[in-house]
C-alpha cells in the first residue's frame, strides 16, 4: 500500500492550498483567478505531476478566456511540499 501524504503548496499571494491525504506523487498546483465581465471573480485550479505538465495548463488559457469573455486572468504555478495533517 502507497503512504498517504499531505501536500501544500503556498501562492505568491500568501494563499496556502493543502490536498490529501494522497498517495499520488503531485509536484506542482496551478490557479487561474479570473475577473468576470460583471467584476465577479471566479477560480480554477488544480494539481500535477510534473512542471512541464502545469505549464501545458496555460497553452489552453487564451482560448478559454475568450470562450467564457474574461476581462482578465492570472496564472500561477506553485511547487507542492509534503506537510504534516
Amino acid at each position: 500500500m502507497a503512504k498517504k501524504r499531505y501536500l501544500t503548496a503556498t501562492l505568491p499571494d500568501g494563499y496556502v492550498k493543502t490536498i490529501g491525504p494522497t498517495s499520488t506523487a503531485f509536484t506542482h498546483y496551478w490557479r487561474i483567478v479570473a475577473l468576470l465581465a460583471n467584476g465577479k471573480s471566479e477560480v480554477f485550479w488544480g494539481h500535477t505531476k510534473s512542471l512541464a505538465e502545469a505549464r501545458r495548463k496555460k497553452s489552453a488559457l487564451a482560448e478559454a478566456a475568450a470562450q467564457r469573455g474574461w476581462k482578465s486572468h492570472v496564472f500561477e504555478i506553485a511547487e507542492l511540499v509534503e506537510t504534516q495533517p
